[in-house]
C-alpha cells in the first residue's frame, strides 16, 4: 500500500482497497498470524464525538496486534486549547499513527497535511470511511466479488452515505441513494463517486422514491435521520423522514436474498423497525464485528511499514 494517511476511500487506488480486504480477511482468518504486526507501536486517538465502535474496535485492535493505543478526549481541545499543526507535531514526535474522530473535516486534513505519521480518519461530519469499508467487507463475505452488485442507502445523504458511494464506486457497484429534497449527498461527492464509477463500471445515482431506490438491490443500508451535531434539528427531521424507514415493506421491494446493513447506533422504530433490524436479513452486527478486522488491516498496511 503506497498510501499514508487513510482519509477518504476516494483517494485510494482500487487496487489498495482490495488489498485492506484481503489483509483484513487474512486477519480475520488467522489472527495469531498478526499478534506481533505492531509489536511496540503506538496509536494516539483524538475523539472529539463520543464512541463505541470506533473505540473499541481501534483499541482492541492494536492491543491485539501487539500495540498500543492512547485515548485523548475533548479536553485536547483540537484547534482551540491548540492548533491542529501544533497538536499534529507533537504527536508526530512520540506516536506512530494518529486516528481522528471529529466534526469538521479540515482538522482530519489538516491533521494529515501536518504529521508526518498515518492519519486515519475515524469519522467527520463529510466522510465516514472506515465504517464503509467494514461495510463492504461484510458484502463481500456474504456476496463475493461486488462488481455488478447493487446497495440502496435510504436516508439522510451524509456522511456514511459519501462514503458508501465512494466505495461502491471504486468496486464497480451501483449506489442508489434515497433522500428527500434538500437532504441530498453534497454535490461534489456524487460528482467525484460518478468519476470513479466511469472506471469500474459502477453507477451513482440519487432518487427522491425511496422504493425506486431500493428496488431489486442486494443491499439496504440506512442511517438516523439526524447525526451528531445535527440535535437541534431532529424534530423537524423526524417530520420528514418517515417515508424513508426501512421496514418490511420496503425489504420486500429488495430482491428475495437482500441483507440490512446500518453503521449503529439505530435509532428503533424510526429509520429503521424492530422487526428489520432483529430480522434474518440483518447482518449490522456482522458490519460491528468488520469494523475490527478492517481497521486492523488498515492500522497493518499504514503504520507497520514504519
Amino acid at each position: 500500500m503506497t498510501s499514508t494517511d487513510l482519509i477518504s476511500i476516494h483517494d485510494l487506488p482500487e487496487g489498495e482497497v482490495h488489498e485492506i480486504f484481503a489483509v483484513a480477511r487474512d486477519v480475520k482468518a488467522f489472527p495469531e498470524r498478526y499478534s506481533g504486526a505492531l509489536n511496540q507501536k503506538t496509536l494516539a486517538m483524538l475523539f472529539e464525538k463520543p464512541s463505541l465502535r470506533t473505540r473499541v474496535t481501534f483499541e482492541a485492535g492494536m492491543t491485539q496486534l501487539g500495540g498500543h493505543a492512547i485515548y485523548l478526549a475533548q479536553d485536547v481541545g483540537l484547534g482551540k486549547r491548540e492548533s491542529v499543526r501544533d497538536i499534529a507535531k507533537n504527536l508526530e514526535r512520540w506516536v506512530d499513527g494518529i486516528m481522528c474522530r471529529t466534526f469538521a473535516h479540515k482538522t482530519v486534513t489538516d491533521m494529515a497535511l501536518h504529521a508526518g505519521i498515518p492519519v486515519i480518519n475515524g469519522l467527520t461530519d463529510l466522510l465516514h470511511p472506515c465504517q464503509a469499508l467494514a461495510d463492504y467487507l461484510t458484502l463481500i463475505e456474504k456476496f463475493g466479488d461486488l462488481r455488478g452488485r447493487k446497495i440502496a442507502y435510504v436516508g439522510d445523504g451524509n456522511n456514511v452515505a459519501h462514503s458508501l458511494m465512494f466505495g461502491a464506486a471504486k468496486l464497480g457497484m451501483e449506489i442508489r441513494v434515497g433522500t428527500p429534497a434538500g437532504y441530498e449527498p453534497n454535490a461534489e461527492i456524487v460528482s467525484s463517486a460518478r468519476e470513479d464509477a466511469k472506471r469500474t463500471g459502477g453507477k451513482v445515482e440519487v432518487v427522491r422514491d425511496p422504493f425506486e431506490a431500493v428496488r431489486g438491490v442486494d443491499a439496504v443500508y440506512t442511517d438516523v435521520w439526524a447525526s451528531m451535531g445535527q440535535e437541534a434539528e431532529a424534530a423537524n427531521r423526524a417530520k420528514v423522514f418517515p417515508p424513508y424507514q426501512v421496514n418490511s415493506k420496503l425489504m420486500a421491494a429488495a430482491a428475495p436474498h437482500a441483507v440490512f446493513l446500518h453503521c449503529l447506533p439505530a435509532h428503533r422504530n424510526d429509520e429503521v423497525t424492530d422487526e428489520v433490524l432483529d430480522g434474518p436479513q440483518s447482518v449490522v452486527f456482522d458490519e460491528s464485528e468488520n469494523r475490527l478486522h478492517v481497521q486492523k488491516a488498515i492500522m497493518i498496511l499504514l503504520m507497520g511499514k514504519r
